[in-house]
């Protein structure tokens, strides 16, 4: 599979981070926003021995209040229906997996070129 071209342009991130100089991520899903104090109060209080591994779809719980909220805007999916996954582009991967055959054009372009050629699916460009 080609490297990311997103990932290609990391080393001269890098580079201008040990030059000084300001540098603003917009990629690879990097948070905004600081992280709620309840989030890392949690955190402090686990007291468990092992830490599983969740369910492969997604903690049900959350699948389900996800499947509520949906609705609220009359989109009636069950929460058997709803997969969690650790960032967008595994969400589009999957999403293109269950929905496109082998040879089939794709209307995405560049940063999920990766994607589309990993899993034999040609570009529209």
């Amino acid at each position: 599979m080609p490297a990311s071209p997103i990932r290609k342009l990391m080393p001269y991130a890098e580079k201008a981070k040990r030059e000084g100089k300001k540098v603003y991520h917009l990629n690879i899903g990097q948070p905004d926003i600081e992280t709620p104090h309840e989030v890392f109060d949690a955190i402090r209080k686990i007291n468990f021995k092992v830490l599983e591994y969740s369910h492969s779809a997604g903690i049900e719980s959350y699948r389900r209040k996800l499947a509520e909220y949906y609705r609220k805007y009359e989109i009636g999916i069950g929460y058997e229906n709803i997969l969690i996954t650790t960032g967008g582009s595994e969400a589009i991967t999957f999403g293109m997996m269950s929905t496109l055959d082998e040879g089939m054009k794709s209307s995405f372009r560049n940063h999920f070129m990766q994607n589309i050629m990993a899993l034999q699916f040609l570009p529209v460009l």
